[in-house]
């Protein structure tokens, strides 16, 4: 009896050891000191109860509330949960694009976590090696270009990694700009009079060095907005990751999505972790990879939130194609509007990426006259342009989008 109830304990830390390495490939921070942890805990609980043996991994082996949503995935998958189960074999399946019902869409099982899960592959023959040839179905040249256009939920662990290498070496060196407000300092341009006179009362009669003030400088906001039209999409879920981590580096960063209507989408973003904030975002937007209206998202935005956000000197990001399912109808008063309201409006556009592109459409050239930098956007040395744009100092040159618009002109 004993020696059952021993290779029991055996064969149940075993398996514990096994469900945080699972989390661990995961990307959850589970090292050993969590596994000695979880052992204990578990001892201390019994298994006699589930949720009571749920509650007592859950207390050592997460720490954040974004964490929550994997280790319950990865708790049923791996306790034997038939349903998701099944739904993670399907995931290790090729998928064929459609539409996915919603009530498979709701929460959808992140691919690191299918990953995680499945066995390690055999390693293939010599002769298999040999007769081996690699085919891009994307007519792609560079891996890196493959990890930039393909969907967020697809991408595997190692994909993921290497991802967030990339753009953690991005920067967004925004210019510090003076504000109204002023702090002391030893030399500046106006004499602060009140501790001057503090500093000659205490002195009794004394002669003292006048104290000065210089205006405080800080960053601008920056608030983005980009298009996810069925045009864009491609390249709006490329970006959000994107706008995901420069989100979480840096404060005052609004993002703002827009189809045929305008949903803020900051809250979700400032999600620490990535794969949380875009189900969330998922949620929240509701036209996604649907029409266009331009002129319309834009109208919304200079009446409901121009205001709150495009003050201090804000720089706005303007992510979108420019095909206007309204024909550009009223486009040109709002981005007239929405460039007088900002200190820099830059437009990002995927098809810039040709290079004999020329400005035929009525969207295109209806917004073109209001922008201060047109710029393209569709791998990561367009990213690399745009930081070295933005950390540009220059002022806005009231020519500048007059020449935009005749050097694109048909």
């Amino acid at each position: 009896m004993a020696d059952r109830q021993l290779f029991g304990r055996a064969h149940l830390a075993e398996n514990i050891l096994h469900f945080a390495r699972v989390l661990r490939k995961a990307g959850l921070p589970v090292g050993p000191a969590k596994v000695i942890a979880a052992l204990e805990a578990v001892e201390a609980v019994g298994v006699d109860r589930r949720e009571d043996f749920r509650a007592a991994l859950e207390s050592v082996l997460i720490e954040r509330h974004e964490q929550q949503v994997l280790f319950d995935q990865a708790f049923e998958l791996f306790w034997r949960n038939p349903h998701l189960l099944e739904r993670m074999l399907q995931l290790l399946l090729p998928k064929i694009y459609g539409r996915v019902p919603p009530a498979e869409a709701e929460a959808p099982l992140p691919a690191r976590l299918a990953e995680a899960t499945a066995p390690a592959p055999r390693g293939p023959s010599l002769e298999t090696q040999e007769q081996e040839i690699d085919l891009d179905a994307t007519l792609t040249f560079s891996s890196r270009e493959v990890l930039q256009t393909k969907d967020f939920e697809t991408m595997t662990v190692a994909e993921l990694a290497q991802v967030k290498l990339m753009i953690a070496r991005l920067r967004l060196p925004l210019p510090e700009l003076p504000t109204r407000r002023t702090r002391p300092a030893e030399r500046g341009t106006t004499i602060d009079l009140r501790a001057t006179l503090r500093a000659m009362a205490s002195a009794r009669g004394a002669v003292v060095p006048l104290a000065w003030r210089r205006r405080r400088s800080r960053r601008p906001p920056l608030i983005v907005l980009c298009d996810i039209s069925g045009s864009m999409d491609r390249y709006a879920r490329m970006l959000l990751f994107f706008l995901h981590a420069i989100t979480n580096d840096r404060d005052r960063v609004h993002t703002l999505l827009f189809g045929t209507r305008l949903t803020n989408i900051t809250r979700h973003l400032k999600q620490r972790d990535v794969d949380v904030a875009t189900a969330r975002v998922s949620a929240a937007v509701s036209d996604w990879a649907g029409g266009t209206r331009i002129g319309a998202c834009l109208a919304e935005f200079n009446r409901r939130w121009s205001r709150r956000l495009l003050g201090q000197g804000a720089i706005v990001l303007l992510i979108t194609d420019g095909l206007d399912s309204d024909v550009g109808d009223g486009l040109s008063l709002e981005m007239e509007r929405l460039g007088k309201s900002c200190r820099r409006l830059i437009w990002l556009n995927p098809l810039l990426r040709y290079e004999h592109f020329e400005a035929r459409p009525a969207g295109i050239r209806a917004m073109l006259p209001y922008v201060d930098e047109f710029l393209p956007v569709h791998n990561l040395e367009s990213l690399t342009q745009l930081t070295a744009a933005l950390s540009s100092t220059s002022a806005r040159h009231a020519t500048r989008g007059r020449a935009n618009a005749e050097r694109f002109a048909a």
